[in-house]
């Protein structure tokens, strides 16, 4: 008994058992209250249904979120991914709209290159403030999600670039082997990511540098390049899921695009259990946030919950999720069931001091 009760306090207390029963019960509500909510079917050689949309439309949120994780992973934050992704879905829209033929493989491969070389340079901008002036990187990053913006909408004009290119709307929409290019794109880089942090000495710098910096310097380890280096990072995954999130509309729009991202990719490393205080990361723990992040938002509009109140459905759930998630919560809850009533014991101890 003593087994297997402490088994199943041993599953329950992983960090990913609780977020992962959550979507489980979501994708079994959505199911129950609408029955073809999983199915899947081939239509022209594709497979099309709602699991494939989650999975297709999760791609950005989980490249945002893999550069996230490293960011706090060395104890910083990154808040303008979101004007990053608009920045290079801007300028790569905007080169393709002024080309004489929108379908050139060459005109979209270096529209590609001019926007990811300028999300370089600006996630550079960040590795700058933070590591080698010493600004924290709440408000380094908080200059360029506000700047940015305003980039974004200044190459635009304050208006929705509108592109016809087939190439360019495959990365968002193209299909490989069934499935969408999308879902390729993001596990190559979740693949790419994972090698080099996880077969190389590379992770465990970041985990050293992000538990304790000074410490990391004194033993040899140059922790501002590694600092600078997971801003760069984290800039070219924004500008890869911006690519993918103005292909999917074929329209670059300066201030909707990338809205917010960045406070879903924060609350996907976190439901994946990588602490903001830096230190141990987990990437499998952030794909699977931001799986359950994108079934959170297909969820609230799969059951018509109204506009007014999809945001504080959404909060409360990531709210509920995170308390029992967290260790300290979950102990403090159960002390206080194991805890005695109030004078239950008394009775019974007084009876055992009484001398016979």
């Amino acid at each position: 008994m003593n087994t297997t009760t402490g088994r199943l306090r041993a599953l329950t207390g992983h960090r990913l058992f609780w977020p992962a029963l959550v979507l489980v019960l979501m994708l079994v509500a959505n199911t129950a209250y609408r029955p073809g909510f999983l199915s899947v079917e081939v239509k022209d050689g594709h497979l099309y249904g709602t699991p494939i949309d989650i999975l297709r439309l999760s791609a950005p949120l989980i490249l945002v979120a893999l550069g996230m994780t490293l960011v706090i992973a060395t104890g910083g934050i990154d808040l303008s991914v979101g004007s990053l992704c608009a920045i290079s879905g801007a300028i790569a829209c905007l080169y393709i709209s002024e080309a004489p033929d929108q379908n050139s493989p060459a005109t979209v491969l270096t529209a590609l290159l001019m926007a990811f070389g300028a999300a370089l340079v600006l996630g550079a901008w960040n590795g700058v403030l933070v590591a080698v002036i010493g600004i924290q990187p709440i408000v380094a990053t908080l200059i360029l999600m506000v700047a940015g913006r305003g980039v974004a909408q200044l190459i635009t004009e304050g208006q929705i670039i509108t592109i016809n290119s087939g190439p360019y709307r495959a990365i968002g929409l193209g299909h490989v082997l069934t499935l969408p290019l999308a879902i390729f794109i993001a596990l190559g880089a979740t693949l790419l990511v994972a090698a080099l942090t996880r077969r190389t000495a590379l992770g465990l710098i970041v985990e050293s540098v992000g538990g304790n910096a000074e410490a990391s310097r004194l033993a040899g380890i140059r922790s501002g390049r590694v600092v600078f280096l997971v801003y760069v990072v984290s800039a070219a995954c924004a500008a890869v899921a911006g690519f993918m999130m103005t292909a999917n509309v074929s329209s670059a729009d300066g201030n909707s695009a990338g809205l917010w991202v960045e406070l879903d990719a924060i609350l996907a490393v976190v439901i994946g259990g990588t602490s903001l205080a830096g230190g141990r990361f987990f990437l499998g723990g952030t794909i699977l946030g931001a799986l359950f992040i994108q079934t959170l938002t297909t969820t609230v509009y799969a059951m018509n919950i109204s506009p007014q109140t999809s945001l504080l459905f959404k909060a409360v759930v990531v709210i509920a999720v995170c308390l029992i998630q967290a260790p300290a919560f979950r102990a403090k809850f159960g002390r206080r069931r194991r805890d005695p009533a109030p004078g239950s014991m008394a009775p019974q101890r007084e009876k055992e001091q009484v001398p016979a």
